[in-house]
């Protein structure tokens, strides 16, 4: 992505070398599926609360991380955790001399590019095609262990947005799983990963993810995952509308943006982890929808493309 000369966001806290005292456990938390599965976990957690903890066991029996691997979570959230779906004590960021001696690195200013191009873009196209201000989200880095205002968060989680603090947390080296683990190189695979979180604040502007929390306190397991599959595919789209309007891409970006795509969708994480799919399981949609879905996004530049719930 060209991103030589896009301003860096100051809209970013780090909270790096802040971590301990979840109540985790050791030996990497979330166990089998590693960050690339919390990718898939976070809206749950947010969403359900803690009837969310029910969920979090079928997905991990699916994806074979087994009930040991919930550790805390299942055990009462373990020692200063705090409830899942309960607003979390909010922590500062990063002081004195730690800090203060921390460079920044290529990929730290990467990802402030990034968040800064969304605020551009979406500060001209949402009040536009929404007719609302758009209120900039702030994004969190943190490495290992941190919280947020939808409880504790860690590494393997992956990058997630809480809607209870308008927040995205994110640890950069889920980029690197990204590359090494599942092929998606690039920088337009990272920035689509961060426009779809993005997405997701939208959404909570929109009063889209209230509507959706809202149905899915009254339906079937089956119906919540459809639901939680629709508004994934619909974060996806509008990180296709970002794009589309930034004015970023080079040659191969949506090749890349593409293959990330691929690599998160649900049947082909769970095909790769047991070598069976389960449709009703799924939370975010499979590779081809994920990919139809960006695409349609990139191909409009527009909002109301993204009707994921209109039946498509």
């Amino acid at each position: 992505m060209r991103l030589d000369d896009q301003r860096e966001s100051d809209n970013v806290d780090d909270q790096r070398g802040q971590g301990g005292g979840l109540g985790f456990g050791g030996g990497g938390g979330f166990g089998g599926g590693g960050g690339i599965l919390g990718f898939l976990l976070p809206m749950v957690m947010s969403r359900f609360g803690c009837g969310g903890v029910a969920v979090l066991v079928v997905l991990f029996l699916v994806f074979g991380g087994g009930l040991s691997s919930l550790g805390g979570l299942v055990g009462g959230g373990g020692v200063g955790a705090p409830q899942i779906g309960q607003p979390a004590q909010e922590t500062a960021p990063a002081t004195g001399a730690t800090g203060a001696a921390r460079s920044e690195s290529s990929t730290d200013r990467f990802v402030r590019q990034v968040l800064g191009s969304t605020e551009d873009v979406w500060g001209k196209v949402f009040p536009e095609q929404a007719g609302k201000p758009y209120v900039r989200p702030r994004l969190v880095l943190f490495s290992g262990q941190t919280r947020s205002g939808c409880g504790a968060a860690e590494s393997a989680m992956g990058p997630f947005y809480c809607p209870a603090d308008h927040k995205v947390y994110l640890d950069e080296s889920f980029f690197d799983e990204l590359q090494t683990r599942f092929g998606a190189k690039g920088d337009a695979a990272a920035a689509y990963v961060v426009a779809h979180e993005i997405g997701h604040h939208l959404q909570s502007l929109l009063g889209i993810s209230d509507q959706v929390q809202t149905a899915q306190e009254r339906a079937s397991e089956s119906q919540r995952n459809a639901l939680s599959v629709k508004l994934e595919l619909q974060a996806d789209c509008f990180a296709g509308v970002w794009a589309k309007n930034s004015g970023r891409l080079e040659d191969g970006d949506i090749e890349e943006a593409v293959t990330a795509a691929q690599a998160i969708g649900d049947d082909t994480l769970q095909r790769q982890a047991r070598g069976t799919v389960v449709p009703d399981s799924f939370t975010h949609g499979s590779s081809a929808q994920r990919v139809q879905w960006l695409k349609t996004g990139l191909a409009s530049g527009r909002l109301d493309s993204c009707d994921t719930f209109g039946g498509r």
